[in-house]
């Protein structure tokens, strides 16, 4: 069921989620290299600092079909966010597409940490937190409860506390999807 939810949000989100759900990376294809992670680590930035930008979608669509093609990066699923708004309404689906973007970079940018599956949780929420302020510029509207609360707890500094009783209650450590 969380795969499911993830793919549905994914794919909601044009960020073609398909190969990722049963993806096996390319026999032929190798690690990624130094000049690719950097790309990504720069469209994961652009991403949130600019999730409605004019290359936002299509750097979103090379960053996904990357994560299916290469073998040496793991991003492990999560439904942290169980009380946002439903995928296609208020950006739902950039924000938690932005958790599995954030958790790639944090995975790239901390290799020595890559198995640990709580870091990369909550990189993966800090992540969609700071899209989720970004977006929030240009749709002010668009607020979503859920997510203020979670802006308020980061404030608090009990943010780390919630993603870890969240990665307890619902997150199974099988549910990677990217390798």
């Amino acid at each position: 069921m969380l795969l499911r939810c993830l793919l549905v949000t994914l794919a909601g989100c044009a960020l073609l989620a398909a190969p990722l759900a049963a993806r096996e990376p390319s026999a032929s294809r190798g690690p990624s290299t130094a000049e690719e992670r950097a790309k990504a680590l720069a469209i994961i930035k652009d991403n949130e600092e600019n999730p409605l930008g004019p290359k936002a979608r299509d750097q979103r669509k090379w960053l996904v079909s990357w994560l299916a093609q290469i073998p040496d990066i793991t991003v492990n699923a999560c439904l942290i966010f169980d009380g946002i708004a439903a995928p296609g309404k208020k950006d739902s689906d950039l924000v938690f597409g932005q958790t599995v973007f954030a958790q790639a970079a944090f995975v790239m940018q901390h290799p020595d940490k890559k198995s640990n599956l709580l870091a990369q949780y909550q990189a993966g929420v800090e992540g969609a937190l700071r899209l989720y302020e970004n977006l929030l510029k240009s749709k002010p509207k668009d607020r979503q409860p859920y997510l203020d609360n979670l802006l308020r707890r980061r404030a608090a500094g009990t943010l780390a506390e919630f993603v870890k009783e969240r990665v307890s209650a619902s997150c199974d450590q099988e549910d990677s999807f990217a390798h």
